[in-house]
């Protein structure tokens, strides 16, 4: 089941928890950036006051846990899994499985002896219902809702082992009686509720007690199975509440049971009729006091939920509190449970109007006075994140009251409508409460009953509080107090754990959230570590966590610190450190530890006294005064520390709290820091150090008066007197001095309005390079008539002449400028000391301008007269001298261009007019520029002198365009013209998004291109962004929205009104993500991440990106509405990561986490959902990790790549393998193994290739591949060339040499070469004559009725299965009968032993685990050759063929072993030869299948062809020596030579075969042994061959004459002998003419003296041509003869001739056998297939190819090529030589149909492939459309095919002696019996079949007489 674990990778359920967190780094504030990492690392997780220490996943859900403090451990109920982890880190320790099992919810219990069960048990998973802790008994108690709720008590400290077994497994001295009661504890289903408690032991026992509430489960329950039956176990077995003995050292025959006398049982039970109004959910059961003082009351709660009823909608769920008494000490009352059992109800409600109620229990948690409960208002699911929630808390002390109360007003003054009884209970009083006359209820009975008052009791006024906080979704409570706050920790139904501080007024101060397991509920129970309450345990629906409380190091100040309101953190002062108060040193003494109820304010700080020093004055020391909350420094080891380890020392005088106050030496003056440039002053910070920390910083000032006047020399005078310093000014000395006593007697200002200063005046503009005399005013001038100077800068100084006492004049001032106006700052300064100045708070400054500079043109030039610059334009700008006259106008305004050129008929353009002469000033413009009639209003803002006018354009009342007219007293005009226009908006797309923004709309309309400005509005006040517009659309971003609803879409112009279009954007809800898959990555990247989520069809575009180590984001592509892929992006580091989603470029937020109201910001902010875990790259290498690998071009190529481990789950179309650029097809993929093959030839031009795996991003080169040839190539090359010029040289000297001889034979060639052209043109002439009229021929002569000789199926089987047994001449005389056909040869006196032998051990072979072992076994055996296998497979077929359905199991299991073998290494390869038992069965399995196919079909146009053939092949001359001829279709069977042969029509008379004469037709060039083979076929052609005579038993006589006749032979003494050889007689030697007489008869003797004729010795004997004639020159005797010899390779052409009359032939066969006969189908071929699909299926080989080749493999090359190429094992005839010659070349056309590799075929391939290339492709494809045809057919069921198989059975019993087979098979196991022994040993089926000791049997019968009854046979 999935899971997340967030903050983490999901672990194995058995992985220890992770190691201990490396320390945090100190907590900073988050970045404004999107990308916010989060503070989660590999398995923990922190925000800010939380923090995740350990995880411990479990792989199914949790149910219960279960904490024991004294023993550090936590015990974990999950479904069908029990845990045991410690405590501290979570690791596993021990476990159990206690599920799944059989088991009914209609059944009693298994472990009930007496019940039965009549109703099918199925697998059930077992849900734990009660996991409780028995301390004192050593037990954990553990229940589940298998067997009707029953309950096992388990070992304290080992829960994997049962400590009591209950009901007891032996039977003790007395048996112990079980009932159902004792089993149904209980609830019996998944979701109905049970909660336990195990109660300290009752008054007088010695045994724990178990209270159980259980929701009731049994009949007309929701719980209990509809439709099936009425019996119900629950109802009389179990109560809804009940305590039940749990003493597991008493009494057994007690245990689990609820008697608490012999008339009373201990239980609250609903009655029947009342158990629909009374639906009850049980929440929790708890103690309280859980550990009261001695005689003390302590009682036993049940929260839980009266549901509300189905189908009423005034009903509504009900949260109640019961409460149960338990015996006071010793000596206590043991009571009824009903009699103490009072209950109330318990209601969290809004106040203030607010009137929301929340009525549904969740969770409660027990504090000391108060209890905490999380309720919900449900709506819709109850698991529903949105479910509104609230937490309240109700004070024991008012249940009491109220308890009290009740009783009160029950028995001693009624009240109806305060208290009533439950009259629904069996165990009760009913019906009402009535008063008590003259009982006086003690405390006791107001609190827990008695037996003589009505119970149990209802209050009927619930008990209300109001919600202390509100969230959504929450689901669990748990409650500490720390300090003066009250933390409430809170889990909710997303996986999160969130933690509130509530103060004394019970209002939230803080809160913290941090995700615990993303989506996973957090259990409603939840409990503090007992020994460590700074943990808290809690549990997700896959997870069990250790949190800690608070995660106080993240915060780095006391500020921080304490103002983070955490009740467990405060700030250890002497540790300067924030903490748990138990981790600071001392932290019980005062001051120690400040907690935060403290504040802020009690936080240490200091103050130093002197806070400023002057520099040059000496101080004695500092006083520091240190407040806020420290322990006394008195005594301690203190020191003043300024920082790069200078320190002095401090002291305090005596002990003192709050205020403390401590001395510290001064730092030595030449430590004092130095000043920074341009300031005055340093600041020093200083720490008080305490025993080696530092506890408390302040900052004082050192300052120096006399550096204010170089930092502020224009204002020396009056800095000094304004600084923060006491600072003194001396006029004389003019210094700044911080002891007025150093001043001289003279007067000297006290203020900085004293200070002699230059007063601000304003200047003149002056032209460069003007003589000058500016005056100076002066205030405070005390030292009139000193030396002063102008300075205008550094480089100006000119001479300063007094005036008066406040008034200066700079004499003869001239300053020049190149720029058109420059400022120079004026100051004056004391002469001949420079850098002194007289202050000038207003800094004044002197324009000076230059006519000739900045004014191109007459309006620049006139309009800087209102600048004060006197400049006048007389060809350029010039400086009017004093008498010229006053400026004239300028030239009319030249405009250069305008932009915009078009905008909107509202106006409000703004239009920029760039040229010259556009006006001196802006009032010369102001009303004079015009479009068309249109005015056009100039922005002073924007007005730029005689260059660029800004103007905002009128409305015009129409379209139109026009020039604009610029009026500066003449007018101009623009070249181009400026139109309005209408803007027009028609549509948007796309017209809806998500409200999260970022869509990316395009509005369509015309003119949209218009105006200066362009605005977007959604919602009429929202811009849309990132606008690109057009002439006729505008593209921009949408904003985000508030809520998912249409808005309006306003496109403004130049900010006027919106263009009418009712345009409107839909905003819908955004899309949501729900998972991402695979959650590991490379850390490369690049991985395929599958994001499957809702409403994607809005995204435009998204981006995936991973905090903190991940690298650049990645773009991932949008496949549907539901699934988005991305590439994972690199990741820096090995980590667990959170993953953010960026959709439209808007950061991707779940809207249901960012609901959740409990989130704090940066929460909402930081939280990712998702996470991926970063891995190692995947690590490769070559199976031998060798670096180079040497291929030869051409061959095929497979790799087999070693994979390292690892966790990242990849799956085979993730890996991509390279050969240089050639893909390399993968095959197989396993955990370290990938193989992968190469079908296409490597390029060989580089020589060298590298061998590259990719995996995502992630490139490996593991190897290079190195193609051989090449170096040996070079060697080659080089020697080739050594040989040519060695042989150029020679060449060169032969040609000189034997020029002139050539000439003598030129002619001669000539002639030569012009006869071997003519014979060449005759030749084929001749050749395709023969091919046009040699099949109308052959057609004819095949046309006569001829039976087909067909063998009997017994000889087929045997030739086929035993072939080798055929003599050497390729056919078996029938005569010869095979042993399996014959009697079983055995002496008698043997017989009875052997069949008894024989009869066992076929037994055994008919025994599947025996037959497979002994094949097996056999195989192993290294001299077990392959010549045995097949014997034994044939041997097999005949001894089970009665039985073909359990041969065809057998044979298909060992095939399925086959497969297994074939498919780890090459697939391909599989049954390609026959080297095993198993193929070898497949042959003969397809031979008995295909047999009545081949008959029936096939047999009657195979054997067309081979007499076609035969035919073929005497038409023309046949060396009888050599066995070539004229005509064939194998080249080495040809005959290379043109031999002239002329028919002979022969009259032949022969008394035999049933005819007397004929005529036959022979060749003159026929020896007489191939006449008589002629003659004998045309007389026996209707019969089998097998019944022929021989040649040689007959003789042929020649009646020359009447009186002359001749005995014709082969060799005579008239032979002709030739080069040496005898040349073998012809009918052309004997001269038999046309139409000659013959008699042919039955030989008496049988001349053998020369053997055949084939086998004659070729250095004495020919026939046609000589040996030597097609292999050297022929010898000189032979001159003549061979001079007309023409080039062998002309004869080729008789190949094609003798294809084309085979052709038809050839087609009909090869489409019979590749046909289906509707009336019969091939069964056993798609039986057969089918099961190379499913078992290619089964191991994921999804390659065609492969499974093409699998059946090509099992049928075409199997059986028929066999058939083909062996005609002899199907039909009784004669197989020549060249007849199999001729069908290799058939068979090989049919191999090559059925092949998929294409065949690379050139002039220089052999002509058995050459000749049938045309026709291949044709074959081909019928071969495909027949395998088509097969996978087409309805499929076979086992049945159909094993009711085909057994006919095929009894078709042909009885016709083998299957005794024989077995006894041959024995021979095999009597070599092999000690291999075989050992195989069955170590077989587990055969050794507990006892088959090893049958198969001693089998040869114990044979032993003995095996061997000396066969020697006698």
């Amino acid at each position: 089941m999935a899971r997340r674990a967030a903050g983490g990778a999901p672990l194995s359920a058995r992985a220890a928890a992770a190691s201990p967190l490396p320390p945090r780094p100190p907590f900073r504030a988050p970045s404004p950036c999107p990308l916010l990492p989060l503070l989660l690392l590999l398995g923990a997780a922190r925000a800010g006051a939380l923090e995740i220490q350990r995880r411990f996943p479990s792989p199914t859900p949790t149910n219960n846990f279960a904490l024991d403090g004294a023993a550090g451990t936590v015990y974990l109920a999950a479904v069908n899994r029990l845990y045991q982890l410690s405590g501290a880190n979570l690791s596993l320790e021990a476990e159990a499985a206690v599920g799944p099992v059989a088991d009914s919810p209609l059944c009693h219990a298994p472990q009930l002896p007496q019940a039965s069960c009549e109703h099918p048990r199925r697998l059930t998973d077992n849900y734990n219902k009660i996991l409780q802790l028995d301390p004192g008994q050593g037990l954990v108690v553990v229940c589940g809702s298998i067997y009707q709720g029953f309950c096992q008590l388990r070992r304290r400290g080992n829960i994997s082992a049962v400590a009591v077994r209950f009901p007891p497994a032996a039977p003790p001295a007395e048996p112990v009686t079980v009932f159902p009661s004792m089993l149904n504890v209980a609830a019996n289903h998944p979701n109905a509720s049970t909660v336990g408690l195990v109660l300290p032991p009752a008054a007088g026992t010695g045994g724990s007690r178990l209270l159980v509430g259980a929701t009731y489960t049994g009949y007309g329950s929701a719980f209990f199975p509809r439709n099936r039956s009425l019996e119900d176990h629950r109802f009389e077995n179990t109560p809804e509440i009940a305590i039940r003995s749990l003493d597991a050292r008493g009494d057994l025959a007690k245990l689990f049971t609820f008697d608490l006398n012999p008339s009373d049982d201990n239980i609250l039970k609903i009655k029947q009729g009342a158990k629909e109004q009374h639906k009850l959910g049980f929440v929790r059961a708890f103690l309280h006091p859980p550990d009261p003082p001695p005689g003390a009351p302590s009682y036993a709660y049940l929260a839980l939920n009266s549901e509300a009823r189905a189908g009423d909608k005034e009903s509504q769920a009900r949260s109640l509190l019961a409460r149960i008494c338990l015996p006071r000490g010793a000596g206590g009352d043991a009571k009824k449970l009903t009699e103490s059992y009072i209950q109330l109800g318990l209601q969290c409600a809004g106040g203030a109007g607010r009137g929301d109620l929340y009525s549904r229990l969740v969770s409660v948690f027990p504090a000391r006075e108060l209890l905490f409960a999380v309720f919900e208002r449900p709506q819709g699911s109850p698991a529903s994140r949105s479910t509104p929630a609230a937490l309240c808390a109700f004070r024991f002390a008012d249940v009491q009251a109220a308890i009290r109360a009740a009783r009160t007003a029950c028995f001693v003054e009624p009240a109806p409508d305060v208290v009533a009884v439950l009259d629904s209970v069996v165990q009760g009083t009913g019906p009402a409460c009535e008063r008590k006359r003259n009982i006086q209820l003690q405390p006791e009975q107001l609190d827990c009953g008695a037996a003589h008052l009505q119970h149990p009791l209802s209050i009927l006024q619930p008990l209300k509080a109001t919600p202390v906080f509100r969230a959504p979704g929450l689901s669990s409570v748990a409650v500490a107090s720390v300090s003066n706050y009250t933390v409430v920790f809170l889990g909710t139904v997303s996986g999160r754990l969130l933690k509130i501080n509530l103060n004394e007024s019970m209002q939230v101060v803080s809160r913290r959230v941090v995700t615990v397991a993303y989506g996973e509920p957090v259990h409603h129970i939840m409990q503090f570590d007992p020994a460590d309450p700074g943990y808290l345990y809690l549990m997700t629906s896959h997870q069990m966590a250790r949190v800690r409380v608070a995660a106080c190091a993240v915060h780095a100040t006391c500020g921080d610190c304490v103002g983070a309101a955490d009740a467990y953190c405060g700030w250890c002062a002497l540790e300067t450190r924030c903490t748990l108060q138990q981790d600071c040193a001392n932290y019980s003494q005062q001051h120690f530890w400040t907690s935060a109820s403290e504040g802020p304010s009690r936080c240490p700080a200091m103050t130093v006294l002197p806070a400023e020093i002057d520099v040059h004055q000496e101080y004695p020391g500092m006083i520091l005064q240190i407040s806020g909350s420290l322990p006394s420094l008195s005594g301690m080891e203190m020191a003043c520390d300024y920082g790069n380890n200078i320190r002095t020392v401090a002291r305090v005088p005596g002990p003192a709290f709050g205020h403390q106050i401590a001395y510290c030496n001064l730092l030595p003056r030449d430590q004092f820091p130095p000043f920074p440039p341009h300031q005055d002053h340093v600041i020093v910070e200083m720490s008080v150090r305490v025993n080696g920390r530092n506890i408390v910083r302040a900052n004082f000032t050192i300052y120096n008066c006399s550096r204010i006047g170089q930092v502020y020399p224009h204002t020396a005078c009056t800095s000094c007197l304004s600084a923060q310093w006491p600072c003194f000014w001396c006029t004389q000395q003019h210094a700044c001095v911080s002891n007025q006593s150093r001043c001289e007697a003279s007067p000297n200002p006290m203020s900085p309005q004293d200070c002699p200063q230059i007063l601000p005046s304003r200047l003149a503009p002056m032209p460069t390079g003007s003589l000058q005399s500016i005056p100076v005013h002066l205030a405070n001038a005390a030292f009139q008539g000193a030396a002063l100077e102008c300075s205008f800068g550094p480089e100006e100084i000119f001479e300063a002449v007094w005036v008066n006492e406040s008034t200066v004049h700079c004499n003869q001032v001239v300053l020049h400028t190149t720029q058109k106006s420059q400022m120079f700052p004026l100051s004056l300064q004391l002469k001949g000391q420079p850098a002194r100045f007289l202050d000038s708070p207003d800094p004044i400054t002197v324009e000076v301008y230059n006519c000739a500079m900045g004014s191109p043109d007459c309006s620049q030039c006139l309009g800087r007269e209102d600048l004060g610059h006197l400049c006048v334009w007389s060809d350029g700008c010039r400086l009017r001298g004093p008498l010229q006259p006053l400026p004239g106008t300028c030239p009319a305004p030249e405009i250069r261009a305008i932009e915009p050129l078009s905008g909107p008929l509202d106006g409000g353009t703004l239009l920029t007019i760039r040229g010259r002469n556009l006006g001196r000033r802006l009032s010369d413009v102001a009303h004079g520029v015009w479009i068309g009639s249109v005015a056009c209003e100039p922005l002073a803002d924007r007005y730029t002198v005689s260059e660029e006018i800004v103007c905002a354009t009128g409305p015009a009342p129409e379209a139109f365009s026009d020039v604009v007219t610029v009026n500066a007293s003449k007018e101009g005009k623009s070249r181009e013209r400026f139109s309005y226009v209408l803007p027009q908006v028609q549509f948007l797309e796309p017209d809806k998004g998500p409200k999260a923004g970022g869509t990316r709309i395009t509005i369509h309309g015309s003119d949209l291109h218009v105006g200066s400005e362009l605005q977007v509005l959604v919602n009429d006040t929202e811009p849309c962004t990132e606008l690109v517009r057009m002439d006729t659309s505008i593209t921009c971003t949408v904003p985000e929205g508030a809520l998912p609803a249409p808005v309006s879409v306003c496109v403004r112009f130049e900010r006027r009104g919106c263009v009418h279009s009712n345009l409107t954007f839909q905003y819908m809800q955004n899309p949501v993500i729900t998972a991402i898959s695979p959650r590991r990555s490379p850390v490369s990247g690049g991985r395929t991440i599958t994001v499957a989520g809702e409403r994607f069809h809005m995204v435009q575009n998204v981006s995936m990106a991973v905090h903190h180590i991940g690298r650049e984001p990645t773009l991932c592509k949008v496949l549907n509405s539901t699934l988005i892929t991305c590439p994972s992006p690199g990741a820096l580091s090995n980590a667990s990561a959170p993953v953010d989603f960026f959709i439209n470029g808007r950061a991707y937020t779940d809207e249901a986490a960012v609901a959740e109201e409990l989130l704090d910001p940066q929460e909402a902010r930081r939280g990712s959902r998702f996470r991926l875990d970063y891995l190692p790259d995947p690590q490769f290498s070559t199976a031998k990790r060798e670096k180079w690998i040497k291929h030869h071009p051409g061959e095929p190529l497979t790799l087999v790549i070693h994979k390292e481990q690892d966790s990242l789950g990849l799956e085979s179309h993730e890996y991509r393998i390279k050969i240089g650029q050639v893909a390399c097809d993968i095959q197989i993929v396993s955990d370290r193994v990938i193989h992968c093959s190469v079908n296409e030839s490597l390029g060989t031009a580089e020589g060298q290739l590298p061998i590259t795996i990719q995996v995502g991003n992630f490139n490996q080169t593991i190897a290079t591949l190195q193609l051989g040839g090449s170096e040996t190539a070079i060697i080659v090359s080089i020697v080739i060339c050594s040989v040519l010029l060695l042989l150029s040289v020679v060449a060169l000297f032969v040609f000189c040499t034997k020029s002139r001889r050539a000439e003598r034979y030129w002619q001669k060639t000539l002639l030569q070469m012009e006869e071997m052209e003519s014979q060449i043109r005759e030749e084929i002439r001749k050749g395709f004559a023969e091919l046009q009229t040699d099949m109308t021929d052959l057609t004819k002569e095949l046309n006569r009725s001829q039976g087909i000789p067909f063998l009997e199926y017994k000889h087929f089987v045997t030739r086929t299965f035993f072939p080798k047994t055929l003599n050497s001449q390729g056919s078996a005389p029938v005569q010869e009968t095979h042993p399996l056909l014959g009697e079983w040869k055995i002496p008698e006196s043997c017989r009875p032993n052997m069949e008894e032998g024989i009869s066992l051990f076929s037994s055994l072979l008919n025994n599947k685990h025996f037959l497979i072992v002994f094949v097996h076994a056999l195989e192993q055996q290294k001299d077990f050759a392959v010549r045995d296998r097949c014997s034994l497979a044939s041997l097999l077929t005949i001894a089970l063929h009665g039985k073909l359905e359990y041969y065809t199991g057998i044979m298909k299991e060992l095939l399925v072993d086959l497969i297994d073998a074939s498919a780890a290494k090459n697939p391909k390869l599989m049954l390609r030869r026959t080297e095993s038992v198993v193929e070898k069965m497949l042959t003969n399995w397809m031979s008995i299948c295909m047999y009545s196919c081949l008959r029936e079909t096939v047999g009657e146009p195979f054997f067309l062809l081979l007499c076609a053939i035969k035919q073929q092949i005497n038409k023309g001359s046949i060396d009888a020596i050599t066995g070539k001829a004229r005509y064939t279709l194998n080249e080495e069977w040809l005959l290379r030579e043109n031999i002239e042969a002329k028919p002979r029509n022969l009259n032949v008379s022969f008394q035999g075969c049933g005819m007397d004469s004929l005529s036959v037709r022979a060749m003159d060039t026929d020896t007489l042994t191939q006449v008589k083979e002629k003659i004998l076929e045309a007389f026996c052609k209707n019969v089998p061959y097998s019944q022929w005579p021989r040649a040689e038993d007959v003789d042929l006589e020649w009646f020359a004459s009447s009186t002359q006749s001749y005995i014709l032979r082969d060799l005579d003494d008239t032979s002709v002998v030739e080069d040496g050889r005898k040349k073998l007689n012809t009918l052309a030697h004997y001269k038999i003419p046309e139409g000659a007489s013959l008699a042919m008869s039955l030989t008496d003797k049988k001349d053998n003296t020369l053997g055949r004729v084939k086998d004659l010795d070729t250095e004495k004997y020919f026939h046609l041509v000589l040996p030597t004639d097609e292999l050297a020159e022929p010898k000189k005797s032979h001159r003549q003869s061979h001079r007309k010899k023409v080039l062998p390779e002309i004869y080729l052409t008789r190949l094609l001739s003798t294809k084309g009359t085979l052709q038809k032939f050839l087609d009909d066969l090869f489409k019979a056998i590749l046909s289906i006969r509707e009336d019969k189908p091939p069964l056993a071929v798609k039986y057969f297939f089918d099961f190379l699909e499913e078992q290619a299926e089964k191991r994921g080989i999804s390659d065609p190819d492969t499974l093409h080749i699998w059946k090509t493999n099992s049928l075409p090359l199997r059986f028929w090529v066999n058939i083909l190429k062996n005609p002899q094992f199907v039909f009784d005839i004669d197989k020549t030589d060249h007849i199999d010659a001729c069908l290799s070349v058939i068979a090989q056309a049919f191999i090559d149909a059925c092949s998929i590799s294409d065949l690379q075929l050139g002039k220089d391939s052999p002509t058995n492939k050459l000749l049938y290339a045309k026709e291949i492709p044709e074959y081909r494809k019928i071969v495909q459309r027949y395998y088509k045809q097969i996978h087409d057919m309805t499929p076979l069921s086992e049945q159909e095919m094993n009711a085909h198989l057994a006919e095929e059975s009894r078709k042909y019993q009885n016709e083998f002696n299957t005794n024989v087979a077995m006894a041959e098979i024995y021979k095999y196991a009597k070599r092999y019996r000690t291999q075989i022994m050992t195989a069955l040993e170590a077989n587990p089926t055969a050794r507990r079949t006892q088959l090893q000791h049958k198969f001693e049997q089998v040869v114990a019968l044979m032993e003995d007489n095996i061997y000396e009854c066969y020697s006698e046979a």
